[in-house]
């Protein structure tokens, strides 16, 4: 679903690339997918696809345990890499698939797609502008929330079979070696999920905040706290699959705050952005405009011009790095 409606669609809709090739180990699937988005050629694996001399960008989305695999043999056979999220689940993979883009000189770009949201750029915009005029004084702490819920799906445009997935995908490791296996289950929805709100807070704050506190429960819910040079953000962490999709982040100045409010994942709407301050509020919206599409555009765009993308390989890393970080300080009580 998200391969299709998500991705697939908005590259097919794009006019500066070419949807030339899919691969999938599900043959009625990738044959139906094939003829609802009109892509030329279908084939039964990612290596086969690799072979195909007119690809030169792939999409990865797949299992997650599967991700790092397909996208090292993607960027070892030269070709640009988008790839969702979680990037890989250790320091070490992420570093190895850093490497081989790196060795290659590609475009290797990770599905944040929050970060292409244009109420996001906005709140950048925002935020640049107060820290250099100080007009609302010095940024003193942040906090930030994702209480999962609905996605926000407001269109089914993709197809589905009956097939069974297969086996037959090489699988990483889904955790660093110190981790318990009892733990993992945890840590790979901590990552599938909450490290968005994290991914933005950085892009937000600063690059490279370490890990103040950790109250992490088995299930990957909980709380943690940033440590941006001084500035703490806490986040509060909550996982579930009823009621509304509540995800944002506040920081707050001397003087007043600028808050984020984003909408759900799947919801084609953008991020608001609210500005406080004298005990008054300003709302500041846009036109509705979709963070999967404008990050399918990014990446054509980048390719095009060899660009680094808003949420490349290499900074990535630093969003696994506080994950392990998190969990580690679970291990070690």
């Amino acid at each position: 679903m998200v391969g299709q409606m998500c991705h697939l669609a908005n590259f097919a809709a794009n006019p500066a690339c070419q949807v030339v090739a899919i691969a999938d180990l599900r043959p009625d699937l990738a044959a139906a997918a094939a003829q609802k988005f009109g892509i030329p050629r279908v084939y039964g694996t990612h290596r086969d696809l690799l072979a195909d001399s007119a690809v030169s960008a792939v999409v990865v989305v797949t299992k997650r345990r599967a991700t790092g695999p397909i996208v090292l043999d993607a960027l070892n056979s030269g070709r640009h890499v988008l790839s969702e999220k979680p990037m890989a689940y250790t320091m070490a993979q992420a570093a190895l698939l850093v490497d081989a883009a790196r060795q290659q000189d590609l475009v290797y770009s990770i599905g944040y797609m929050k970060r292409h949201d244009a109420g996001v750029a906005r709140a950048l915009e925002v935020l640049t502008h107060l820290r250099e005029d100080q007009s609302l004084g010095r940024i003193v702490r942040a906090r930030g929330w994702c209480f999962g819920g609905d996605t926000g799906r407001a269109q089914d445009n993709f197809v589905m079979t009956g097939e069974a997935r297969p086996d037959g995908l090489e699988l990483w490791e889904d955790g660093p070696d110190w981790m318990p296996r009892a733990m993992r289950p945890g840590y790979d929805s901590f990552l599938n999920v909450f490290s968005h709100i994290i991914n933005l807070s950085r892009y937000l704050l600063g690059p490279s905040p370490t890990v103040a506190e950790s109250a992490i429960e088995a299930s990957g819910a909980g709380r943690i706290t940033l440590d941006f040079d001084g500035i703490a953000c806490a986040l509060d962490l909550v996982s579930g699959s009823h009621g509304a999709w509540r995800e944002g982040l506040t920081i707050d100045f001397e003087r007043g705050a600028v808050t984020l409010e984003l909408p759900p994942p799947f919801a084609e709407r953008e991020a608001e952005v609210i500005i406080e301050h004298d005990g008054q509020s300003t709302r500041l919206t846009g036109e509705t405009s979709w963070a999967f599409q404008r990050q399918a555009d990014a990446f054509v765009s980048d390719v095009a011009a060899r660009d680094a993308p808003l949420a490349s390989g290499a900074d990535s890393v630093t969003d696994i790095a506080l994950a392990e970080a998190v969990w580690q300080r679970r291990v070690s009580g």
